[in-house]
């Protein structure tokens, strides 16, 4: 059974966040303790999200479109509440849950299953007491109903590549006056790293793992409804692996040292340990000119290492569909 593993280097950019309608006069990034240091984070569903909308704006059938122009504010219009993963393609990668509350007979509401057992009733033999509690018993609480699948795609939080120094912009809402028309917008210079794993076999349409890599390669805008700003979450550089491996080793493997050099110190050691083949990597992007001598399949660009492996995947489907 094939896995696809990745690791993902943005380019280099300014990263802020738009406030919400509702919300205050900070708009903070969010944060994570890493390495002992203050890091800023992008969750792994603002990187699903945009996903979904890069398969919208190229035409894949999708379940959950992303209206902009819905009121008062932009939303999700859903195109089957019963879900389909053969027709929609977030469905089957991305997965779906939906939660029915269980629904009570009118017996159950006027508490028919839990009435109290008088003295007079303690008195009766035993035999009709026996079967009093059996009835009891009998009855059963209604349950809820819950339609889900799980994500075959696995998506990690996006991390910066080096710590925050607490940049702050002071900012006034032009034509505003209140509480709010003042306001602050915390602001991270930095590059972000994040990974994925995906199994094709758990796909309901396994060629859609072609989908998966385009659209991850594609991807600009993360943080959907709020965050406006302009922040290139394609790939600088990235590291995949086409493995029997169910393990990808190599998460987080990117470094950025004090002088802005991006390095893989641990993907280099683990590949001269023996831990992973390097005839199963696939490296592209700026990246790749440090890694050409890592046996690895090396190419200068993201869009040709993607492409050249998409070959590869697809043939390997085939070949499995065969046997």
């Amino acid at each position: 059974m094939f896995h696809l593993f990745s690791n993902i280097l943005t380019s280099y950019g300014t990263a802020a966040n738009n406030r919400g309608e509702n919300e205050g006069n900070v708009t903070p990034l969010q944060k994570l303790d890493w390495k002992g240091e203050v890091y800023t984070t992008v969750s792994s569903e603002a990187i699903r999200w945009a996903l979904r909308y890069s398969w919208q704006n190229v035409g894949y059938a999708v379940n959950r479109r992303w209206d902009e122009n819905a009121q008062p504010v932009a939303d999700h219009v859903w195109q089957d509440l019963n879900f389909d993963d053969i027709r929609f393609i977030d469905d089957d990668v991305l997965g779906f849950m939906q939660a029915e509350a269980a629904k009570m007979e009118a017996s159950d509401e006027s508490g028919g299953d839990a009435e109290e057992v008088s003295q007079d009733d303690n008195k009766k033999n035993s035999k009709g007491k026996d079967e009093q509690t059996s009835r009891r018993k009998g009855k059963q609480k209604p349950k809820g109903k819950i339609t889900a699948r799980r994500g075959v795609l696995e998506v990690t939080r996006a991390i910066s590549t080096i710590p925050y120094s607490g940049n702050i912009t002071f900012n006034s809402a032009s034509g505003l006056k209140g509480r709010n028309s003042l306001y602050a917008t915390e602001i991270h210079a930095t590059r972000y790293q994040y990974g994925f794993a995906l199994t094709p076999n758990s796909l309901k349409d396994k060629s859609r793992i072609l989908a998966v890599l385009d659209g991850l390669i594609s991807i600009g805008e993360v943080a959907g409804n709020h965050a406006r700003f302009l922040y290139d979450f394609s790939p600088e550089s990235i590291v995949m692996r086409w493995t029997h491996d169910s393990s990808p080793r190599f998460l987080y493997c990117f470094e950025e040292d004090e002088l802005r050099n991006i390095t893989v110190p641990d993907l280099v050691r683990r590949v001269e340990a023996g831990d992973i083949d390097p005839k199963e990597l696939w490296i592209g992007g700026a990246i790749s000119k440090t890694l050409e001598d890592l046996g690895a399949n090396v190419f200068p660009g993201v869009k040709a290492v993607v492409e050249a492996l998409k070959q590869v995947i697809a043939e390997d489907l085939q070949l499995a569909l065969r046997s």
